[in-house]
C-alpha cells in the first residue's frame, strides 16, 4: 500500500480507538461517582432568570408537603405583594418558620398584605436585626436562594440548590438564626383580655421597630400609640419598656 494512505487509515482508526476509550472512561467515572453519591454534581444548583421566576417560585411553594423555613428580606420578586399560596398551606398543615429582617417588618404595605395574614393563619415567625441571605428551603429537599439589594440591580436571578451538602449547609444556617431571633407572635398565656390592638403592639414592641413605625403600622398618631403604652404599663405594672418586656417574658407572652 502507498505509505502516506496507510498512515492516513491507521491515523484514523488510532482515533476513533481514542474516542472510544475516552467515552469508556467517563462512563466508568460517571459509574462510580453514582456509587458513592446518589446524587448527580453537575446539577446541584440551577439558576432561574427572568420572566420564568416567580412561576417557579409558586410551583415550587405549592407542591410543599411539609415544611417550608424562610429568611424573609427585601427586595421581593413578587414586588412584596399577598402570598395565598403560603396561607393555602397553613390550612393544609404545612408548617413555615420565617425569621424576618426588620427592614422587612418596617415595610407598612408588606407587613399589612403578608407578614400579619401570615402570622394570624399559624406562620411562626422570628425577627433579626439582618438576615444572612435571602432563602427558602422546602421539606428540606429543595433551597431557594435570592439576590440581594446591591446584586438584584445587576442580576435578576435566583438559585435552586438541590439535595446536597450545601442544601444540608442551609437548613443548618437558618436553624443556628432561628434559635437567635427573637419572637414576633405571642405566646400561649398572654391574657385573654388583651384588647386586639394591645396584642399587636406587644408583638411589635418584640421586634425592635420604633414607636414611629408601630404607629405607621397600626394606623394610628403616636398620641394614640403613647395613650395604649401606658394602659400595658399598667397592666404590667412596669414604668418603663424595659420593665415591660421583662414582664412579657416571664410570664410567657411572647
Amino acid at each position: 500500500m502507498e505509505p502516506t494512505v496507510a498512515l492516513e487509515f491507521l491515523t484514523h482508526s488510532r482515533g476513533a480507538e481514542l474516542r472510544e476509550a475516552q467515552q469508556a472512561a467517563a462512563n466508568a467515572y460517571r459509574g462510580y461517582r453514582r456509587s458513592v453519591s446518589p446524587h448527580p454534581t453537575d446539577n446541584l444548583v440551577e439558576v432561574v432568570t427572568g420572566d420564568s421566576i416567580i412561576e417557579r417560585i409558586e410551583t415550587i411553594e405549592e407542591a410543599a408537603e411539609s415544611e417550608v423555613l424562610r429568611f424573609d428580606s427585601p427586595p421581593y420578586h413578587t414586588h412584596g405583594s399577598p402570598n395565598p399560596i403560603e396561607i393555602e398551606n397553613l390550612g393544609q398543615g404545612v408548617e413555615y418558620r420565617v425569621v424576618y429582617s426588620r427592614s422587612a417588618v418596617q415595610n407598612a404595605a408588606y407587613y399589612a398584605v403578608n407578614i400579619q395574614p401570615s402570622t394570624a393563619a399559624g406562620e411562626r415567625a422570628r425577627i433579626l436585626p439582618t438576615v444572612p441571605v435571602k432563602l427558602t428551603v422546602f421539606d428540606r429537599r429543595l433551597a431557594i436562594v435570592s439576590m440581594s439589594f446591591v446584586e438584584a440591580e445587576v442580576n435578576d436571578s435566583l438559585l435552586l440548590v438541590h439535595p446536597s451538602s450545601l442544601l444540608s449547609a442551609l437548613a443548618g444556617l437558618f436553624e443556628t438564626s432561628w434559635r437567635a431571633a427573637l419572637p414576633m407572635h405571642l405566646g400561649e398565656r398572654v391574657p385573654s383580655a388583651l384588647s386586639p390592638i394591645h396584642r399587636r403592639i406587644v408583638e411589635l414592641l418584640a421586634t425592635g421597630v420604633t414607636d414611629d413605625t408601630i404607629a405607621e403600622l397600626l394606623g394610628v398618631s403616636r398620641r394614640t400609640l403613647s395613650r395604649h403604652l401606658e394602659q400595658l404599663n399598667s397592666r404590667a405594672g412596669s414604668v418603663t419598656r424595659f420593665q415591660m418586656a421583662l414582664h412579657a417574658a416571664r410570664n410567657g407572652w411572647i
